[in-house]
């Protein structure tokens, strides 16, 4: 008996240390404001990704990349992708713009973004799956910039996980952020993701998006 439970609190010790150690490089951020995109516009974006690591995990970095289209004047849809060290994600998401400024370019506007993403860990952990929900609020601060601020939570499971082993657990970010016109068919966004849970890690990432009309 009590080698059984000596074997079992080594794999539960090792399990978590493994899981640890590369579990920070899973945000490829908000990276928008709360405004969907015009009615039939496809959009591309790609931004290099921080992750500083904490309880001992190095920092990690990382290249996020986005295609987007709009179905309609209120709604679009995202392909995502993250490249890391020790991961891979891949996921998709709709985001909802539920309520807008009076004007165009003036006011406060309100969107929810719901979606699923996967996690490859690869040799270096164990496989996740989530499902995040993010609501978000922006506003024009001049005719090019924009601020935004977002709660993004993801609710993630781990695949294949020992038995005794708690396999789901909860991320939370609190991420500001801005929105840039560049052009009429660029912009730059930037935000810095606070971690304002035991899981979850400060980000840092910036880039550009390109709007095809």
């Amino acid at each position: 008996m009590m080698i059984s439970r000596i074997a079992r609190t080594a794999m539960v010790t090792a399990f978590g240390l493994c899981f640890a150690l590369p579990a920070q490089a899973q945000y490829i951020g908000v990276l928008q404001s709360a405004e969907t995109m015009d009615r039939g516009t496809f959009k591309l974006a790609a931004a290099p990704i921080m992750v500083f690591g904490k309880d001992g995990a190095d920092d990690e970095f990382g290249l996020a990349a986005r295609g987007g289209y709009a179905f309609t004047e209120h709604f679009d849809v995202e392909a995502k992708l993250g490249f890391f060290e020790n991961s891979t994600f891949a996921g998709v998401d709709g985001e909802y713009w539920i309520f807008r400024g009076s004007e165009q370019n003036s006011g406060v506007d309100f969107s929810l973004t719901g979606g699923l993403h996967w996690v490859f860990a690869g040799d270096h952990g164990f496989d996740t799956m989530g499902f995040e929900i993010t609501p978000q609020l922006s506003g024009h601060v001049s005719e090019k910039l924009e601020l935004a601020g977002s709660l993004d939570a993801s609710f993630e499971s781990i695949q294949d996980a020992p038995e005794g082993v708690d396999d789901s657990f909860t991320r939370l970010h609190l991420v500001p952020g801005i929105e840039y016109r560049l052009s009429d068919t660029i912009d730059l966004v930037a935000e810095f993701g606070i971690g304002i849970n035991d899981h979850s890690y400060h980000y840092l990432g910036a880039g550009l998006t390109y709007y095809i009309r």
